[in-house]
């Protein structure tokens, strides 16, 4: 009775499935066996059904046309050979029946989920093996006789598949209208449908397999971030990067690493992209295949799902803190030394604008925020983000997120036109996120009209770059200013430059804090005030060893600060501070 089935498609692995059955399924559902993607594919696309002179393709209808050797099935086409291929979308289907394979070979199959060899065979038996019986909420046991992962190989993600299975099935017999229940509420029904499940029909599970972290996984599947979660969970991961749903790494202590946990299909993976873009008003889709968007911790979520991402849908989650980080943090990563700390805060809390740079990972926004700690209380700021990532403890705060195109592709607001309705709203000081097109323009004249002390990002590897930057980005408004003009802006409006690092080793230091101090002959004046000097990139513990000095000079700032007898230590600016050298 059994048939095997080979799935080619561009930039992923060949799978190899086998058909229990006499007729097996082909489409988007996750019933099918045969699962494909795509937004010209159908929920229930084709059938494959074996008669007596062999094994047919039967269309079921779907925007992707069915051929068989380059010909059109309308609705039915066969007898299938083994060397006929089918064509659907962008995947390649060949059906052999001359050549099934042993139970044995099927077994090692699924026991190779986790790998990704053969990843659809494990998910489409445990779907297509567990049915249903016609009473209301009956799902019939899974038995020892039926196809399971040789007892001296545990596959944990097999089983998970499994029970997931089963709690589709229960929900929906049941009824379970999801949408009207609460988060708590939805959660706890959840855990006893999956409790029940295992207990009446999961009672042969392997010895090794812990019932109970098993049904929290599911859950976490169910109607979590699946394997996700854990890795949220734990304060030691710093970042996430999905690269496909069998694929995941982590950065642990600055050092990136592949992580042990997996999705069970690229269906569990989107769905739980889908979990986190929907509660925000975003949405992703074949259409729309990019979003940002973030986590109810602050934490920065992008995803790229196909067909743009061709392994599968793509997450990375950059995390932040689960509590809020201040000055005293970065004296203890090593980021800096006390004298730029106190430099820092004095210069935030005398109004000076400063633009946070550096490139990705570097840890601008979280440097963004430990500085937006030194605002007082009394000013009124108006925090402006793609995806709101600050955590500002201001009282006086107003959080301003921008909005992507809907379905019909209106009702975009942009950066920019947030910056340009916060000139309105009598901030006292702006903080935008990042800087990445023409809202620095914007942002420019909105620190040389009296919103002084104001803050933002932008990405550039040193503080002369970060110029440049600022002056393409003001290029991109539209407003064909002459370049001199645009310098003059810039160096009028910004008043420092703070540039963070990262280093190979994964540590992360401020290692230049620049004063803009005018134009001269059409260039803008830089004068570094702080820098770190590395004296050795692989210490004994493998981290960047080196010294954060002051070059010695004072910031005009400063100076003016001391003649109307403000109390300030000028002796922070003495050349060599910091020569014990920080890590």
């Amino acid at each position: 009775m059994m048939f095997n089935i080979q799935i080619d498609a561009p930039g992923r692995e060949q799978r190899r499935v086998q058909c229990m059955h006499r007729e097996c399924g082909i489409g988007r559902d996750d019933a099918n066996l045969v699962t494909l993607q795509g937004w010209t594919i159908a929920s229930n696309h084709a059938s494959l059904v074996r008669e007596e002179d062999g094994i047919y393709i039967l269309s079921l209808g779907g925007r992707a046309p069915i051929t068989v050797n380059g010909t059109r099935v309308v609705s039915r086409h066969g007898p299938i050979r083994g060397k006929d291929r089918i064509v659907i979308g962008d995947y390649t289907l060949q059906v052999n029946a001359d050549e099934p394979v042993a139970r044995e070979a099927a077994n090692e199959a699924m026991i190779d989920f986790n790998t990704g060899e053969a990843s659809a065979s494990g998910r489409s038996q445990a779907e297509t093996n567990t049915g249903t019986s016609s009473a209301e909420g009956d799902v019939s046991p899974v038995t020892s006789t039926q196809l399971q992962p040789a007892a001296d190989v545990v596959d944990v993600n097999y089983w998970r598949t499994k029970v997931h299975a089963a709690l589709v099935r229960q929900m929906d017999l049941r009824r379970v209208d999801v949408r009207s229940m609460s988060d708590e509420s939805l959660r706890s029904t959840t855990i006893n449908l999956i409790d029940d499940i295992i207990k009446r029909d999961f009672a042969d599970l392997p010895k090794a397999i812990n019932p109970r972290r098993l049904a929290k996984e599911v859950l976490n599947e169910a109607i979590g971030l699946g394997p996700l979660e854990d890795l949220i969970d734990d304060p030691t991961v710093t970042e996430i990067m999905v690269n496909a749903h069998d694929q995941i790494f982590i950065e642990r202590s600055g050092r990136i690493v592949r992580s042990e946990v997996t999705f069970t299909s690229e269906r569990a993976a989107l769905a739980a992209i889908e979990r986190i873009v929907t509660p925000l008003g975003r949405r992703i889709d074949e259409s729309s295949p990019l979003v940002d968007a973030r986590l109810k911790d602050g934490s920065r979520v992008n995803a790229v799902i196909p067909p743009v991402a061709l392994r599968g849908p793509s997450i990375s989650i950059r995390k932040f803190a689960t509590r809020r980080l201040l000055g005293q943090d970065l004296l203890t990563f090593d980021s800096l030394n006390k004298e730029m700390l106190e430099f820092l805060e004095i210069a935030v809390r005398e109004r000076k604008n400063i633009v946070v740079s550096g490139g990705t990972g570097s840890g601008k926004t979280t440097l963004l925020n430990i500085l937006s700690n030194f605002i007082p209380d009394v000013d009124r700021v108006v925090t402006i983000e793609d995806a709101a990532e600050l955590k500002l403890v201001q009282p006086n705060l107003v959080s301003l997120e921008a909005r992507p195109p809907n379905m019909e592709g209106k009702g975009q607001i942009t950066i920019r036109d947030l910056v340009k309705n916060a000139l309105r709203m009598r901030p006292d000081r702006i903080v935008v996120g990042e800087c990445r097109g023409g809202e620095a323009l914007d942002m420019l004249q909105a620190m040389n009209t009296g919103h002084e002390g104001s803050l933002t990002t932008a990405h550039a590897n040193n503080p002369r770059e970060t110029l440049s930057r600022l002056e393409v980005m003001v290029m991109m408004a539209g407003m064909e200013l002459p370049m001199v003009v645009v310098r003059e802006q810039i160096a009028s409006a910004v008043d420092l430059i703070v540039h963070q690092r990262r280093y190979p080793c994964g540590s992360r230091k401020v290692s230049h804090i620049t004063e803009i101090t005018g134009v001269e002959s059409g260039t803008i004046q830089l004068q570094d005030v702080f820098l770190f000097k590395p004296t050795t990139y692989h210490g004994p513990d493998g981290k960047v060893v080196g010294n954060f000095i002051a070059t010695g000079a004072v910031p005009e700032f400063y100076e003016e600060l001391a003649q109307r007898g403000v109390q300030v230590d000028l002796g922070i600016f003495r050349g060599g501070s910091g020569k014990d050298g920080f890590r």
